[in-house]
């Protein structure tokens, strides 16, 4: 039996496994994914070794197993946030008429799990599961600003600063300055930084225990995303959708 096999049918055991939340015994599985009862067995004892699945040691039956759970975690999180802080972003992106991004890390890149369209056209890279670095993204350093020291440093240490734009931040010292501001002013900027003549403003979304989980951004072209709009009108609104979508995850100031 190859590895590769082996690992197509351990699979297919999961996935029969999942239509039996109550359990299934070894005779009717192994029907079931057309395997002898040796190979099935063979593969259950794996799985089961590694907490994918469980036993009934009364009934003999098979059953997933939590390890799935803990696999999922990000998704089912990214999903949840998803689903909770769209009709903010909607408003938001309407209030503002400017394309609105929710974004999350992925190993330590941003990527995109929702985006709205303004109104108004605008030529974007973004797409949802596409992926942009951090040091030079509003998303991405807000998403910086919420990791602990050990995992800030971790992902700084990987980061190869190309510079996209004149704007781009190409050093750890200058981006190190950049974070300790948006940690301070609870927002991030692109200013200009990722792509020519795009200007992004970010902030966090926070869960029940305060951590940021998740971020979000108003992006447009710099002469209506301009610097003089974004103090008078956009770090007021993206603080408040912030606010107003952490509280729903269970955040409290």
């Amino acid at each position: 039996m190859s590895n590769v096999q082996s690992l197509e049918r351990a699979l297919t055991l999961l996935n029969v496994l999942s239509d039996y939340p109550e359990g299934i015994q070894i005779t009717r599985l192994s029907e079931q994914v057309g395997l002898s009862k040796s190979t099935t067995h063979r593969l259950l004892a794996t799985l089961l070794h590694m907490n994918y699945v469980v036993k009934d040691e009364h009934t003999e039956k098979y059953r997933l197993g939590y390890q799935l759970v803990y696999l999922a975690r990000n998704i089912v999180s990214s999903l949840d946030v998803v689903r909770v802080a769209k009709p903010f972003l909607q408003k938001l992106s309407q209030d503002v008429n400017e394309t609105v991004h929710l974004c999350i890390d992925d190993n330590g890149e941003v990527m995109y799990i929702d985006k709205i369209e303004s109104n108004q056209t605008i030529r974007m890279y973004s797409r949802i599961g596409s992926r942009a670095p951090m040091y030079c993204t509003g998303v991405g350093k807000v998403l910086l600003s919420g990791m602990s020291e050990e995992h800030y440093q971790r992902v700084v240490s990987a980061m190869s600063f190309a510079a996209r734009t004149a704007k781009t931040i190409t050093s750890r010292e200058a981006l190190a300055q950049e974070i300790a501001a948006v940690k301070k002013q609870g927002y991030a900027l692109d200013n200009i930084e990722n792509e020519e003549g795009i200007r992004c403003i970010a902030a966090p979304i926070y869960d029940y225990q305060g951590k940021v989980i998740a971020s979000f951004s108003i992006s447009g072209p710099s002469n209506r995303i301009t610097m003089e709009r974004v103090q008078d009108e956009l770090i007021r609104k993206i603080r408040q959708t912030s606010l107003d979508i952490s509280q729903q995850l269970g955040y409290r100031e």
